[in-house]
């Protein structure tokens, strides 16, 4: 397994293959990831525990949020601009196609490209 800290929390990569990826990731209170969107990954994300705001849509400046709790799910298709938050600290997976690198950024709190 490998763990990959970020600046929001960490991920562990539980497995990736050809056909697909699963990750556990950790998110911090107050914290959120990148507003991005991928080319070709296909993702579902799935609670464990916490609260997790994500805000998605087809345009950045026109997103709507939803509150996320335990037990909920959601899967983003690609091209669809979306950010997770963390209302309180958060445990998540995410189940996606095997495109790891896929990630196009277009705002980001922690400066990454």
């Amino acid at each position: 397994m490998t763990i990959i800290d970020k600046p929001w929390g960490h991920e562990e990569l539980l497995e990736k293959n050809d056909k697909y990826m699963l990750k556990k990731l950790f998110m911090k209170k107050n914290h959120r990831c990148s507003l991005q969107f991928h080319e070709f990954k296909k993702e579902t994300i799935y609670v464990l525990n916490g609260k997790l705001k994500i805000s998605l849509g087809n345009d950045k400046n026109n997103l709507k949020d939803k509150i996320f709790n335990t037990n909920d799910k959601i899967t983003i298709e690609p091209n669809i601009i979306h950010r997770m938050e963390a209302i309180e600290d958060c445990t998540y997976l995410e189940a996606s196609t095997p495109e790891i690198d896929d990630v196009v950024r277009l705002q980001d709190d922690y400066k990454r490209i």
